[in-house]
């Protein structure tokens, strides 16, 4: 077991310092918690929606977002491989991965993340997992951010990439 952390590039070191985003991290997770854990607190003036023939076309499209994110999420495992790590920061031993799912969308396992938390707000109406959806958009951007710094560092053909394929959001963001 010791070997996959250390394969992954998780240190004692690293753990103190935070050099290859261990906090963020640990912040991505504390946020993910909170989401599972955050009471419903349903949108004001959508409430008559749960009574209405319309929260059926409501539900699908929540039902379309986690599809989605399964999708991306899952693929995206599989595109990275070996090159899979917990870390932002990418495996020394790694290689840029820029096909399958990586051809469109540059962070497709942030982009699940995003996806399945607005899928389960849509579900509940839930103003309260909104606010959080949000916020782990904002954390996702912000962390990818550091991460691309690293990538292009690592990379010299990140940047060309980074011009070609959006961020986390297919076909928009």
């Amino acid at each position: 077991m010791n070997e996959i952390f250390k394969d992954w590039g998780l240190t004692w070191e690293g753990l103190k310092t935070g050099k290859r985003g261990e906090y963020l991290v640990a912040i991505q997770g504390l946020l993910l918690v909170g989401f599972v854990l955050l009471p419903v607190y349903p949108i004001p003036g959508l409430v008559a929606l749960k009574s209405s023939p319309w929260m059926y076309l409501i539900w699908g499209i929540s039902i379309l977002f986690d599809a989605i994110a399964v999708f991306l999420m899952v693929k995206g495992l599989m595109d990275l491989g070996e090159n899979l790590t917990p870390l932002p920061y990418p495996k020394d031993t790694g290689n840029l991965i820029q096909s399958g799912v990586y051809n469109v969308v540059r962070h497709p396992l942030y982009s699940g993340l995003i996806f399945v938390t607005f899928g389960w707000t849509l579900f509940f109406l839930s103003l309260s997992h909104l606010a959080i959806t949000a916020i782990l958009f904002l954390f996702l951007d912000i962390k990818s951010r550091r991460e691309e710094q690293w990538l292009i560092d690592k990379y010299p053909e990140y940047s060309e990439y980074k011009r070609r394929v959006k961020k986390l959001i297919p076909l928009v963001y």
